[in-house]
C-alpha cells in the first residue's frame, strides 16, 4: 500500500487526476500557473513518488508518462483516516465539526452531507 503523500505529493496528484496521464513537463505547466514551480523539483517529486508507489512512469515514449496508481477516492479516504486518527482522537463527530467550523458551508452542501448521512445510516442498518 502506497504511503500517505506529502503536500506537495497531493498537489502533483491532484493535476494527475485532473489531467490523466500526464509527462513532467505537462504537470510542472499547470502547477507553475499557480505558483513559482521549478522543473527539476517536480521532476524529482514524480521520480520519488514513483518510488513510493504513488504513481506509476510509462517509459515506453522519450517523454515518461505519469500516472496516480490509485483513484482519488481511495487517497481521499486514506488521508481522511489518517487525520481522523491524529487530529481528532478518532472521532468522527469531532471531525465533521471541525470541518464544518473551518468555513462558511452553504445551504446546498449541507444538504447534500445530510443526504450522505441519510444514505450511510441506510446502508449501516
Amino acid at each position: 500500500m502506497p504511503p500517505k503523500p506529502t503536500d506537495a505529493e497531493l498537489e502533483i496528484l491532484t493535476v494527475l487526476w485532473g489531467r490523466g496521464p500526464s509527462t513532467v513537463r505537462e504537470v510542472h505547466e499547470i502547477i507553475a500557473r499557480r505558483k513559482a514551480a521549478q522543473y527539476t523539483t517536480i521532476l524529482k517529486l514524480m521520480q520519488i513518488m514513483a518510488v513510493k508507489g504513488l504513481v506509476r512512469r510509462d517509459e515506453s515514449a522519450r517523454a515518461h508518462v505519469y500516472q496516480a496508481s490509485r483513484p482519488r477516492e481511495w487517497t481521499e479516504r486514506q488521508v481522511a483516516r489518517d487525520l481522523l486518527e491524529k487530529v481528532f482522537g478518532g472521532s468522527a463527530r469531532n471531525l465533521v465539526l471541525g470541518a464544518l467550523s473551518a468555513r462558511k458551508t452553504s445551504r446546498k452542501e449541507l444538504a447534500e452531507i445530510r443526504k450522505l448521512l441519510d444514505e450511510y445510516e441506510k446502508e449501516a442498518q
